[in-house]
Formats: C-alpha cells, sequence, structure tokens
C-alpha cells in the first residue's frame, strides 16, 4: 500500500509518501518546510520535486492523506483543495486525518498523555487529549477549541504526566510551566517532533485505510472547529444592523 500524504494545516508545510511493507510502514520521501512562505507558492512544487526524486507514478498511490484540520483557514482550504483535485483527477480515496492526531502520532511510543496545542488566537488554543495503546492512539478528548486555563484544568485532573506539542508551545510555555501546570509532571516535545509532518498522517493513515475510514474526494471537508474571522466579523456587522435598524424604529 502506497499513500501520498499532505498537511497545510499550520505554518508548516509537508508532503510525504509512505509505503506498508509487510507489517512495516516505510516513509519513501517527506518534504517538509516551515518558512515564511504561503502554502499556495510551497505545497504543488514540493509534491512535484518528491515524485521526480523517487520516479513516483501517482497513478500507482492506493489513497491520498490529507491533515484535515483544525488549524489555518487559509491553510486548511490550501490542502482541502489540493488533495480533492488530486483525488478528483486520480479517481484515489481520500483519507480525512484529524491534524491534532496526526501531529500527536509523532510522539508514538511515549507513556505520557500527548497534547498537541495549536494557538487558535482569540485567547484559544484547538488541542486535544491522548495517549497510546501498544500501536493504537487512543483518543481521550478529541478535538477542541478551548482556553489554555480549562485544558489545564482538564490534564490536572488526569494526574498523569504530559507532553506538549505544536506551534501553540512556544506562546503558552512559560503559563503552562509556572502557573497553569506549575508542580505537574510536564514536558516539551523536542524540535525533530514538535511540529505537523506528513510522514506521521501518512502512516496513521494507512490504518485507518485499512479500517475502512476514507471516502471520495467529493466528500471531503475540513473540520475548522470555529468560523473564520470573516464569518465572526460578517455576523457581527449584521448584528450590529439589526440593532441599529431596531434603535431607528
Amino acid at each position: 500500500m502506497r499513500i501520498l500524504a499532505l498537511d497545510s494545516s499550520g505554518l508548516v508545510a509537508s508532503v510525504a509518501v509512505v509505503e506498508q511493507k509487510g507489517k512495516e510502514a516505510v516513509t519513501v520521501a517527506e518534504y517538509t518546510v516551515n518558512y515564511k512562505k504561503t502554502h499556495s507558492q510551497t505545497l504543488l512544487p514540493m509534491l512535484d520535486e518528491i515524485v521526480k526524486m523517487t520516479e513516483l507514478d501517482l497513478n500507482d498511490i492506493d489513497g491520498i492523506a490529507v491533515a484535515a484540520g483544525p488549524g489555518s483557514f487559509t491553510g486548511l482550504r490550501i490542502g482541502s483543495a489540493t488533495a480533492k483535485g488530486l483525488g478528483l483527477a486520480l479517481e484515489k480515496p481520500l483519507i480525512h486525518v484529524p491534524t491534532l492526531e496526526g501531529l500527536a502520532y509523532n510522539l508514538w511510543g511515549t507513556r505520557r498523555i500527548v497534547c498537541p496545542i495549536l494557538d487558535a488566537r482569540r485567547g484559544q488554543v484547538y488541542t486535544g487529549i491522548y495517549e497510546f495503546d501498544g500501536d493504537v492512539l487512543r483518543i481521550l478528548e478529541d478535538q477542541m477549541a478551548v482556553s489554555i486555563e480549562e485544558l489545564g484544568e482538564k490534564l490536572k485532573s488526569r494526574l498523569r504526566p504530559v507532553v506538549f506539542l505544536g506551534d501553540g508551545v512556544p506562546v503558552y510555555r512559560d503559563v503552562l510551566s509556572e502557573q497553569i501546570m506549575a508542580g505537574c509532571d510536564i514536558a516539551f516535545a523536542p524540535a525533530n517532533m514538535n511540529r505537523q509532518r506528513a510522514a506521521s498522517v501518512g502512516s496513521l493513515a494507512i490504518q485507518y485505510y485499512e479500517a475502512g475510514k476514507f471516502g471520495t474526494a467529493a466528500e471531503h471537508r475540513p473540520d475548522y472547529l470555529r468560523v473564520s474571522q470573516a464569518e465572526r466579523e460578517r455576523a457581527e456587522r449584521e448584528e450590529r444592523e439589526k440593532a441599529q435598524l431596531k434603535n431607528s424604529e
């Protein structure tokens, strides 16, 4: 089995090809960039480079895995559009991998609770709470958008060591260490494991594919969890206009 995996859900853009060989999943190629360029500039050129370097015929892949959110609204749309376009053109199924599950899978084998945090702004993080049961990633609390204080209360109630990763760590590391989780057994993932990786998305996608958890390109929709800033501002504007109209009557 051969999976093409894409992740543009955050600041990182990542493309990988992962194969299942017997009982082992092998990363054939991975191209990851964490730099100040838009994913519309990077994702397809990265894919093209992997195809050329590995002499890959895209018709030979079995499915396309995409980090499906939550995350950056723009990044999710670019990743979704790319995956859907490839899926429709190649007539391949799409494997919808929640962003935070893919991120948590970076830390396969840890005995700690795994807590990815993505900066959702407005005082919130996108997060989930996970653990590994042998080879299986178990969901203790599914993806959510909550304040860092609420997340801290959820974690402290479990009375277990925790490891954090994700782009929310630089934003909240000090407040977690010195205030919210002070005195708790917490750790932070090292640089090679602390951001989105398409190879993790692809490895997890193989498990999903074998379990029948995939769909068509036409069916795929990202998981935003929250409305976009533009949608929020439009709703606020409409509420103000309604209030003004009511006051003028």
